[in-house]
């Protein structure tokens, strides 16, 4: 499959989490998919749109090979040039691995992919919990070649992203990892081992323990990725959100010495309480953006609801139209071009259900989201998959 280096790449972050797994089914109950927390939700104000519906209740199994061909389809045809599959490693322990391995076996799912690696632990977070499932370890050389040597069949594809001929590598999280740098090392040379001139190392910027300006000279990444709306978030929020949390800390103490009644603390400290964030005003911050390096890779987002997950602890953003997402979409294609000098936008999601991130069609808007995906790349002559 040709690079199309000259056009705008859309990339979707894309999760496998719509199948059922043993220890999903032990963890959460039997049956537990993503659509589980997605039938669930409850509208909690006026307006509040839950739960969110497939069109034509299309409630999809990702084992089911039809279903990722039709996903890729789908995304080409609105101008997606590919998906960023979460990846799920453990010392050796995959999870949710199955609709991956199935797509590198069945070439018709044709589109474009690379490979995000979710390192963190595997824990009850979703739940406000901070029970860890599966711990993540990360070893030494031994255990970073059976990871590399598992990854190298994924790279190998021709349908892999390469940039500069180098597989493109997603890592979510690498300020945890303690053997970072020795570890990329060691994959790079296994890489130049098996036939490739390296390895492109990228990593989400979400605004929270992100790696430290101070590491990054000595890093080995080629790539930051503004990883929207959290990014955003925090730039909104940067001089609020520490005052509010101790506002909170303060007024629950106050509640409980007085009635004897204690408000619900999620892990850091936060009383619970939805949390709704202007649309606009979140778009606004994305589009004034300044790069802070020449590594940024600006992000991009449809939406945010993880109330299915949360309930009222949750944070939704209100007042998105599908006319406002191809504005605000064609601006940051122009302003990848113009001020990142990059020809990818990472796009939060493809099917993040139950967080309100999907580009899949629904029976609310229908396909009006992928429509104003294929305008917004139409109207900057930018789309990949326009002949």
């Amino acid at each position: 499959m040709p690079e199309r280096i000259n056009k705008m790449k859309i990339i979707a972050f894309y999760l496998p989490q719509f199948h059922n797994i043993p220890e999903n089914d032990e963890w959460w109950g039997d049956g537990f998919t993503e659509w589980v927390n997605v039938k669930k939700a409850k509208p909690i104000f006026d307006g509040h749109n839950q739960p969110r519906v497939p069109l034509n209740h299309n409630y999809y199994n990702l084992l089911d090979d039809d279903v990722k061909i039709w996903q890729a389809d789908l995304a080409k045809k609105y101008g997606v040039y590919g998906f960023c599959y979460y990846h799920y490693w453990f010392d050796g322990k995959l999870l949710l691995e199955k609709p991956m391995e199935q797509m590198l076996e069945n070439k018709k799912v044709d589109i474009p992919f690379c490979i995000c690696w979710a390192n963190e632990p595997w824990t009850r977070a979703w739940v406000g919990e901070t029970k860890t499932l599966i711990p993540q370890k990360y070893g030494s050389k031994k255990e970073w070649k059976e990871h590399f040597d598992y990854l190298l069949p994924f790279f190998k594809d021709p349908r892999y992203i390469l940039d500069e001929g180098k597989p493109l590598v997603v890592i979510y999280r690498p300020e945890i990892i303690d053997v970072l740098n020795d570890m990329l090392d060691y994959w790079n040379e296994l890489a130049k081992n098996a036939g490739f001139e390296g390895l492109k190392f990228a990593y989400q910027s979400a605004g929270m323990d992100e790696l430290p300006k101070n590491k990054r000279n000595d890093s080995r990444f080629d790539y930051d990725i503004e990883f929207q709306p959290a990014y955003a978030f925090t730039k909104l929020n940067k001089n609020t959100l520490p005052v509010l949390r101790k506002i909170k800390k303060v007024v629950s103490d106050f509640v409980e010495k007085r009635t004897g009644l204690t408000l619900r603390f999620i892990g850091s400290g936060k009383v619970a309480a939805l949390n709704r964030v202007d649309y606009d005003k979140a778009w606004e911050t994305i589009l004034n953006t300044t790069p802070e390096s020449i590594i940024n890779v600006p992000g991009a987002f449809v939406d945010w609801d993880n109330t299915p997950r949360h309930g009222e602890r949750g944070r939704v953003y209100i007042g998105k139209t599908p006319e406002k997402f191809e504005k605000y979409l064609s601006e940051q294609i122009r302003r990848a071009k113009n001020v990142y000098h990059k020809d990818m936008i990472f796009m939060y999601a493809w099917n993040e259900w139950a967080e309100g991130g999907y580009l899949e069609p629904d029976q609310t808007s229908g396909y009006a989201y992928l429509e104003a995906i294929k305008k917004a790349l139409d109207e900057n002559g930018e789309n990949p998959w326009q002949h």
